[in-house]
């Protein structure tokens, strides 16, 4: 398979902008649920990563709140609007890195955040995934994850059409579709995390997880790193 340009992933990025700028009013109200619970449970906080970070969208509401943020992606393209959209501030830094093998020493940061469904969007070893950002969380501090609630599961849908309509998505395949699964025409698939997923990747990860439901649409696991005896 070609590897993407640099210019087919700032295409990339650009519509996925504009997928979440065509969100209907439940898939918005959805999207600023989560945020402000991100940036409840990290406000304060010295150094916090994301994971995922796209074109910028939550660094951006971050950024306010943090001491030193940090966003990676595997998307160049993706990091290059980010760039531009939160301007050259000195405490925010992005870098092309996988979410599986971060290149920072252990224990740096206070939090580590994957939303939007990051844990399913990405696909590959999850429980790898969970282990690299407590890896570099500090004793004391917390790794966050975020996926879509069953109550959301209505919503998800129409927002998958809205973007259908707009050419943003292929049409929705109604046979294909369900059980927390959407699924596009093209072989597009996007499923979820359960709380009971969650727990189970805790428990091989050797911590607890913490589950809440925020605003009837985002399930969030929150992972406490233990201090060190």
């Amino acid at each position: 398979m070609r590897q993407k340009s640099i210019e087919d992933q700032r295409r990339g990025a650009e519509r996925l902008r504009l997928r979440y700028e065509t969100a209907p009013p439940a898939a918005r109200a959805y999207l600023e649920a989560e945020i402000e619970h991100a940036v409840a449970r990290v406000a304060g906080a010295g150094a916090v990563l994301e994971l995922g970070c796209g074109y910028g969208r939550v660094l951006e509401r971050l950024a306010p709140h943090v001491g030193e943020l940090w966003g990676i992606d595997v998307s160049v393209g993706a990091l290059l609007l980010a760039r531009e959209r939160l301007g050259f501030r000195s405490r925010c830094h992005l870098a092309a890195m996988d979410a599986r093998a971060l290149a920072f020493r252990g224990g740096v940061f206070d939090h580590v955040l994957c939303v939007q469904n990051g844990v399913a969007a990405f696909g590959g070893d999850r429980l790898a995934l969970v282990r690299e950002a407590v890896r570099v969380t500090r004793a004391g501090g917390s790794v966050l994850l975020a996926s879509y609630a069953e109550a959301f599961w209505p919503h998800r849908i129409e927002w998958y059409e809205a973007q259908a309509a707009h050419g943003l998505k292929a049409p929705l395949d109604r046979d294909a579709t369900g059980g927390g699964v959407v699924a596009g025409a093209d072989g597009f698939r996007s499923g979820a995390v359960s709380a009971g997923e969650f727990r189970r990747l805790a428990a091989a990860a050797g911590l607890e997880a913490r589950i809440a439901e925020v605003a009837g649409a985002s399930l969030f696991c929150e992972l406490r790193v233990r201090q060190t005896p």
